[in-house]
């Protein structure tokens, strides 16, 4: 008879899961036991918080394509990254994965054992024992369900991937205790009906604000970016520049109207003061994008329009229109609703002078990095870039024009934790067999997460770890300068990369900070089919 766990396994299966991440332990055998003979490939990586990134890199990158085509089911949600990990430590140690998934709303499945249900609570001094692990996850989780017998599985997997379907996506969290995961699996209940998005707005309040613009303008956010078709036609047909926050980069790819650059820059602002009508797309105006200095300079928003698919988002900032509701269902119909009479509103013009002042406003260290970055772009086309918090992410997040939606995502624009490129870059690669993926990574945060590079050799995934060295916490460093603070733990030692490398198995290159040296180490590394490595020397500018 199939037991609970294997039921689960068969579940996740039925559902199109392929692939979890994970390190199987003695309170997951049970769990383990459905995997051998399903359809679900298991990566086993070096930590769980390893996992966890990689299963959400792996999320990410399901839902990122070299056009932005709409062919997804609006009623299928996006598909989650999913992590097995053990009671206990397993579950403490994917907590800083799954907040990094809950800030990008990025959606991530974990499924965890727990130590056997007569003892939870207890406090018995079970191997793994936390207080209450239930209650731990649900402060970070957007859901936590506990699987207490047969019963519960469905419903409770039903639930969890209606959370995917119904809202911003994030972490969801199962659990099983030790005992039910072995029980023969008997159920008499069935799983509630599954969500279907539907979208209900005053579509002709909408189309006049917007037929009245004069100076429209779009902010697409992450909500768009399955969206790259419809957001195009929309700009056209109202002549409208549109702002691309970090997780929109790659809509729209080098297109007249595109302002790829943050909304933090000044100059970037002064478009949105300039605009009477701002669109806001499956952006939740979040301080990572519009108010990176802490300064509160955002301006105000004429004739705010916000779509966005979680109500709880759309209460926190006022708006003249409000849409509840998943940006690529709400497109098609206001497009439609618009007609084919396009507007001139001097889009294009206000998108180049604002693309010029941007660029010109970061500084030479970033246009530098900037430069180095479309170096990148050009000698891997439709790559997808994972990026840590580092001096070269920065740096794009301020101004970068990619050339995939979908495929310019990091650390950097929400919780902000370091480590997360490589696993979630090795993530990526298993979601996009047939694309290359590009790691942006610095020497101490590759720190954090080194022991995962030996997942991309034993996948031999086509991943390239660029490491910006410059033999510290540069950014950190300077913070601390510019406080008037001296600097303190700013200075790890980093490993030596070449033997690093080669103790992975992997070729290696190393180049200075320029655009030369880049490029001659990009061209050596170009062809290979699995991982690679290259060092770029920040201390050496030739």
């Amino acid at each position: 008879m199939t037991s609970v766990g294997e039921r689960l396994v068969q579940e996740l299966a039925n559902r199109g899961i392929e692939v979890v991440f994970g390190i199987p332990g003695v309170h997951t055998v049970e769990l383990y036991r459905g995997l051998g003979g399903s359809p679900i490939r298991h990566v086993t990586s070096r930590h769980e918080q390893g996992a966890g990134f990689m299963a959400d890199g792996y999320a990410r990158a399901l839902g990122s394509s070299k056009s932005g085509s709409e062919s997804a089911s609006a009623a299928d949600g996006p598909r989650p990254g999913v992590a097995f990990v053990i009671t206990g430590p397993g579950v403490t140690n994917i907590l800083t994965a799954m907040a990094q998934a809950r800030a990008e709303g990025s959606p991530m499945l974990v499924i965890s054992s727990v130590n056997q249900s007569t003892s939870l609570g207890r406090g018995l001094g079970f191997l793994h024992e936390l207080p209450n692990q239930h209650a731990l996850v649900s402060t970070v989780a957007l859901a936590s369900y506990q699987v207490r017998s047969g019963d519960d599985l469905l419903p409770a997997i039903a639930e969890a991937f209606d959370q995917f379907a119904q809202g911003r996506a994030g972490p969801v969290h199962i659990e099983v205790p030790m005992d039910v995961l072995g029980l023969p699996f008997v159920s008499v209940g069935t799983p509630p009906p599954r969500y279907i998005p539907r979208i209900s707005f005053d579509l002709a309040a909408v189309v006049a604000q917007l037929e009245r613009a004069q100076a429209p303008l779009i902010l697409a956010g992450g909500g768009a970016k399955r969206c790259n078709v419809t957001l195009k036609a929309l700009a056209e047909r109202l002549d409208a520049p549109v702002i691309l926050t970090i997780n929109a980069r790659g809509l729209m790819h080098d297109h007249p109207l595109t302002v790829p650059a943050s909304p933090s820059l000044d100059s970037v602002r002064e478009l949105i003061a300039a605009s009477d009508c701002v669109l806001a797309l499956g952006t939740e105006l979040g301080q990572t994008d519009y108010d990176l200095n802490c300064d509160l300079g955002t301006p105000l928003m004429a004739g705010l329009i916000r779509i966005d698919i979680c109500p709880d988002q759309l209460a926190r900032h006022p708006a003249a229109l409000k849409i509840c509701g998943q940006v690529e269902t709400a497109l098609p119909a206001l497009i439609a609703a618009l007609g084919q009479r396009v507007k001139n509103c001097n889009g294009t013009v206000r998108a180049t002078a604002a693309r010029t002042a941007a660029w010109h406003e970061i500084g030479p260290d970033m246009r530098l990095q900037g430069t180095l970055l479309a170096t990148l772009r050009e000698t891997f086309p439709t790559a997808i870039f994972v990026g840590d918090s580092t001096q070269p992410v920065y740096a794009g997040n301020l101004y970068y024009d990619h050339d995939r939606p979908g495929g310019w995502f990091n650390s950097a624009s929400g919780f902000g934790t370091l480590g997360f490129a490589i696993p979630a870059a090795i993530g990526a690669a298993l979601a996009q067999p047939d694309t290359r993926v590009i790691c942006l990574i610095g020497d101490g945060g590759a720190q954090f997460t080194l022991p995962e590079l030996m997942v991309a050799v034993d996948e031999a995934l086509p991943v390239l770890f660029l490491v910006w060295n410059n033999a510290g916490y540069g950014e950190i460093n300077s913070a601390m300068l510019a406080a008037g603070v001296a600097v303190v733990g700013c200075n790890p030692t980093p490993p030596m990369f070449s033997y690093l490398a080669k103790a992975c198995g992997m070729p290696f290159a190393k180049c200075a900070m320029t655009i030369q040296s880049f490029a001659a180490a990009l061209s050596d590394l170009a062809h290979g089919s699995g991982p690679a490595m290259i060092e770029i020397d920040m201390e050496d500018a030739e």
